[in-house]
């Protein structure tokens, strides 16, 4: 496999769930705190949305910042799907993906009066998220250990993390892949949902996560190397039997 080009294509999950119980807490004290008034302008002018559709992230994050809540939807609509099928990447579909979704957008829209640029706002918001995945998997991790073993006897470790609450939506290939991308280490599991699910580069993956290139490299080359041998258990030779 050409870790270059190759992708692991998984269904599509988008954030609709995220999305609504971010609109619906428009005026919440989640969202308010020092970025200005909301413009309460009409959400049915067509030419108002051509607008936004049509302007650059820069002027989007300029007008949320100073308090256009039409800004910052679209800003969302643009990256919401995206974030959230990284997140579904590291976690699973669940509650939990779309709770992260929805803190990882509250918190980019909290950040926006002092937004520099830095980084493109795609690039932060799924920083945050990916950190905040990475809190739950350690949190998992430390429930498995506490909770007794009797609990825990018998049961498939998968079972309520990853993948597992959709499996009956899989095939078997699918639900295969998945769990095998889900007994990566979380460092590992992160750069392998990033560069070959999301399709982000290198250099995009690095910036994300805040580590080095040829740390993404060596980091990919032992998840994909551990995801043949756990589909090779399997009978599966390559990934492109799955």
């Amino acid at each position: 496999m050409n870790a270059t080009t190759a992708t692991i294509a998984f269904p599509e999950y988008r954030g609709a769930r995220a999305r609504q119980s971010i609109l619906s807490g428009w005026l919440t004290p989640a969202f308010r705190g020092g970025a200005g008034n909301w413009t309460f302008a009409r959400e049915d002018d067509r030419q108002t949305r051509r607008q936004l559709q049509a302007a650059n992230d820069g002027v989007l994050v300029t007008a949320a910042a100073d308090g256009d809540r039409r800004a910052f939807r679209e800003l969302m609509d643009r990256y919401i799907d995206d974030v959230s099928r990284t997140v579904a990447g590291m976690l699973g579909a669940g509650q939990e993906v779309d709770d992260i979704v929805q803190d990882a957008f509250i918190r980019l829209y909290r950040a926006l009066p002092t937004f520099r640029g830095d980084a493109s706002v795609k690039t932060y918001v799924t920083r945050i998220a990916i950190n905040r995945s990475l809190d739950e998997l350690r949190a998992r991790k430390r429930r498995r250990w506490l909770r007794p073993w009797e609990e825990v006897e018998g049961q498939d470790e998968l079972a309520g993390e990853g993948y597992a609450s959709d499996e009956t939506e899989l095939d078997d290939r699918d639900r295969l892949l998945r769990q095998a991308v889900n007994t990566l280490p979380a460092t590992q599991r992160a750069v392998v949902v990033l560069r070959m699910i999301e399709e982000y580069s290198t250099e995009e993956t690095a910036d994300i996560l805040g580590i080095a290139y040829g740390t993404v490299l060596s980091r990919l080359k032992r998840g994909l190397d551990k995801l043949k041998d756990t589909l090779a258990e399997s009978g599966y030779t390559s990934f492109s039997d799955v």
